[in-house]
């Protein structure tokens, strides 16, 4: 039998282990990209993440069913498409395919289902249709809205007062709402923009609609796992659950799950700061499993600060990993090897890949002082295996080695700052007295993407270069 897998449930704001409707399968759908423009570090980050999950799902459950939705009608999307020229399918279909480009080359694999808005229009005006006739929902002027004070549970998901989110929403106040907090389901578009028929007239649906009506045509009226980043909480992710709840009466899902932000040296990405980093860009400068790898050295409900010593230390994180596979590239691995039993219950442990790569690194240890090929293939087996779950060390090590020695320099990124070093080691230091381990695996995790091993002795920590590990 299984293991439980524990996840923190955004909605009760606890670990909580994962209950799905059906013993043999799980339904999990992720917000994807809109398709306006090129994929950066942020967008990147959920897609890894939610492919772990998805992974791990695999190892537990017969039926595993992924969902990630492109958003391919927007108000960016219908800029883009005007100033080119063009319509919008020729701006969508142009960035789903350089998003698959992207994410193939950072080793995520294509989810079961990846529906697109413009192929769900019916399902979308049926399901605003339902909250209409329920009275849920209301026309005026030419809009379908959502009125918020008929779901009295609304705010549960982001734990915020009414009079905090009328101050706080990005939403419009504007004439035709009955509630400033009401949202727009579907709204009327002018002959210049993409609009489809339906009862209220001609015109194009709302964001937060597309995705409930996209989820229970495919998914259901309940699904197991909701993913995203943590900037959909609210209102995108509040709003769904208010409108699949009063839609259909029923628990719209079980657990939801947010992965936390990505600043570059510190910083919030913006185009005012020119600092969006593009994955292509990055691609540039590394191969993608070591954008991966840098990806998910934090633990995913924790900010990842993204800068050019974490992307150097996956680099040569990768390098010490790919010269041991290549040194015994002679020794076959044994077919069917499960992944190692530590490193599955740290993934079980709310998706704690940072405690996940130190089991690696021991692994790998291992492998590096067998005394037979015997040993070595048993080792070697157990650590592709694991390293699988991750989506790691999957590719040919002269491949890789290649692509890794052809970027630029291992040493040309700046040096490692003492004083985070030792912030890093005082916190996992206090960590340990807490007896907070798995803070402390992941603090032990972000010392080795800097450059670092740690040992504990009776003297304390002991701390070494990672290149000398290798050896």
């Amino acid at each position: 039998m299984n293991l439980p897998i524990y996840l923190h449930n955004t909605l009760t704001r606890q670990k909580e282990a994962l209950r799905t409707s059906r013993p043999d399968r799980v339904t999990m759908y992720v917000c994807g990209p809109t398709v306006y423009n090129y994929a950066h570090i942020g967008n990147a980050r959920p897609a890894v993440v939610f492919d772990v999950l998805s992974r791990l799902l695999r190892q537990h459950y017969p039926q595993v069913v992924y969902a990630r939705n492109f958003t391919d009608v927007d108000d960016k999307i219908n800029a883009a498409a005007s100033a080119a020229g063009v319509p919008i399918g020729a701006i969508t279909d142009r960035y789903i395919n350089a998003y698959h480009e992207d994410m193939c080359a950072l080793g995520v694999l294509a989810p079961d289902l990846e529906p697109r808005v413009t192929e769900h229009i019916s399902a979308i005006i049926e399901l605003v249709q339902t909250l209409i006739e329920r009275g849920h929902a209301y026309v005026e002027q030419g809009h379908v809205l959502f009125h918020v004070p008929s779901y009295p549970a609304y705010g549960q998901l982001s734990g915020r007062r009414t009079e905090d989110m009328i101050a706080g929403a990005r939403v419009e106040v504007a004439p035709y709402k009955r509630d400033p907090m009401d949202f727009v389901l579907w709204k009327p578009s002018t002959p210049d923009l993409p609009g489809w028929d339906s009862p209220w007239g001609r015109g194009r649906p709302g964001w937060h609609i597309e995705c409930s009506a996209m989820i229970g045509q495919h998914l259901g009226h309940t699904i197991d796992i909701h993913g995203g980043g943590q900037d959909l909480i609210f209102p995108h992710h509040e709003n769904e659950i208010a409108q699949g709840t009063c839609a259909n009466g029923t628990l719209y899902c079980n657990t939801w799950v947010h992965n936390s932000f990505v600043t570059v040296d510190g910083q919030k990405m913006s185009k005012s700061l020119g600092n969006v980093l593009l994955v292509r860009d990055l691609l540039a400068q590394a191969p993608g499993e070591a954008i991966r790898l840098a990806l998910l050295s934090t633990h995913y409900r924790k900010p990842l600060d993204w800068n050019a010593r974490r992307l150097q230390g996956a680099r040569e994180t990768l390098l010490k990993y790919y010269e041991a596979l290549a040194r015994f590239e002679h020794v076959d691995d044994l077919p069917q090897s499960a992944p190692d039993k530590e490193l599955l219950d740290a993934l079980r442990n709310d998706l704690n890949v940072p405690g996940a790569l130190v089991r690696l690194h021991v692994l790998l240890t291992q492998l590096n002082h067998a005394d037979t090929d015997v040993q070595r293939a048993h080792v070697k087996s157990v650590l592709l295996a694991s390293a699988g779950t991750l989506g790691l060390l999957q590719q040919s090590p002269q491949t890789v080695l290649a692509a890794l020695r052809s970027v630029a320099s291992l040493s040309s990124a700046p040096p490692v700052n003492d004083a985070r070093i030792k912030t890093l080691l005082a916190e996992r230091e206090a960590a340990r007295l807490n007896r907070d381990f798995a803070k402390s695996d992941a603090l032990r995790a972000d010392l080795e993407v800097a450059g670092f091993m740690v040992e504990d002795t009776p003297q304390g920590q002991v701390l070494r270069t990672v290149a000398k590990e290798s050896a």
